[in-house]
C-alpha cells in the first residue's frame, strides 16, 4: 500500500472517475489548491465542511540544539499550518479501521 499520493496520482484518479481529459482534470486540482492556499494566507483559517480546518498559528522564536554536533542554535519565529479533522472525517476513518 502507497503511502504517498503525488499530485499525479490524484489527476489520474479523479481523471479515471470523472472522464475529462488529464489537462482539464490537472487543470482543476491546480485550481482548487490555489484558492486553498490563497484563503488560508488571507484568511488564517479555513473550514472545508465534512473534511476539516486548516489554520496558521505564529510560533515563537526559539533555541534548538543540533543533537549531533549539540551545537545550539536560534530558530526563528515562523508561520506554520494546523489541521483539525472534522467530527465527519474522524468517523469515517474509525469506522473504516473496524472492518
Amino acid at each position: 500500500m502507497r503511502i504517498n499520493l503525488t499530485k499525479k496520482d490524484l489527476i489520474n484518479q479523479i481523471y479515471m472517475q470523472l472522464g475529462f481529459s488529464k489537462l482539464v482534470t490537472e487543470n482543476l486540482i491546480n485550481d482548487f489548491l490555489s484558492t486553498v492556499i490563497l484563503n488560508l494566507k488571507e484568511e488564517k483559517k479555513l473550514k472545508l465542511s465534512g473534511f476539516g480546518t486548516f489554520s496558521i498559528r505564529r510560533k515563537k522564536s526559539r533555541v534548538g540544539r543540533n543533537p549531533k554536533t549539540r551545537e545550539s542554535k536560534v530558530i526563528s519565529s515562523r508561520d506554520v499550518v494546523l489541521f483539525k479533522p472534522s467530527k465527519e472525517f474522524k468517523e469515517f476513518i474509525n469506522n473504516k479501521n473496524e472492518r
